[in-house]
């Protein structure tokens, strides 16, 4: 068997160990990032190099990975459980497995055509904040969404100066300004139909996302 495929077929096995998992179990996240490690560091160690230590390689390549996929699927299990208990029920944190997305809503965010943030939000940004600084291995991106409503251009604009306004809060709660990056998508990912009402307002969102540093 070829490298190639035995790769092919490892990887084959990683998303046949972390189906497995389900997904509402305690720690899922943690324990399908010590599978997802395990192998992807065994898969380093074995394409590494010669053939003569590759069997070590590989087990030390597992140890290792397991160990980092571990550590950080268990700290985005606790980090999102503790978002989930500051911020209010209009606040999504959604677990993703190698990273958080935080999802606000920019009806509750900001008024029409607005980029001026709500005072009422400002405690949830808060909360956000001291998330960030207590977990402090990781970067962060602020993403503006809009609907599809008004010209491509402005919309990108608005979504753009909506998620600097985010950004430039976390940055004044303390947040170090190299962990943040603030970007607009405008229109261009809709999460739901443009068609409807209540398709357009979710789409009008911020997201925040953590991406834990590897």
């Amino acid at each position: 068997m070829t490298m190639k495929i035995k790769l092919a077929v490892a990887f084959a096995g990683t998303l046949a160990l972390t189906a497995c998992i389900p997904a509402d179990e305690p720690g899922a996240k943690a324990q399908r990032g010590v599978v997802t490690g395990a192998i992807a560091g065994g898969l380093l160690g074995a394409t590494a190099g010669g053939n003569n230590d590759r069997l070590a390689r590989t087990a030390i390549g597992a140890g290792v990975g397991a160990i980092a996929g571990g550590l950080i699927g268990s700290a985005l299990d606790r980090q999102a459980a503790e978002l989930r208990g500051q911020v209010g029920n209009n606040v999504q944190i959604i677990n993703e497995g190698n990273q958080l997305r935080v999802v606000m809503p920019q009806d509750i965010l900001f008024a029409t055509d607005s980029a001026t943030l709500q005072s009422t939000l400002i405690q949830d940004l808060r909360a956000v904040s001291q998330s960030l600084l207590d977990y402090p291995n990781s970067t962060i991106q602020v993403i503006g969404h809009t609907d599809n409503v008004g010209a491509a251009a402005y919309n990108q604009e608005l979504s753009q100066r909506r998620a600097n306004s985010v950004a430039n809060v976390l940055r004044d709660y303390g947040v170090p300004g190299g962990r943040v990056v603030a970007f607009g998508r405008g229109e261009d990912t809709p999460v739901a139909s443009n068609l409807t009402p209540e398709g357009r307002s979710q789409n009008r969102r911020v997201e925040i996302i953590i991406r834990p540093n590897a």
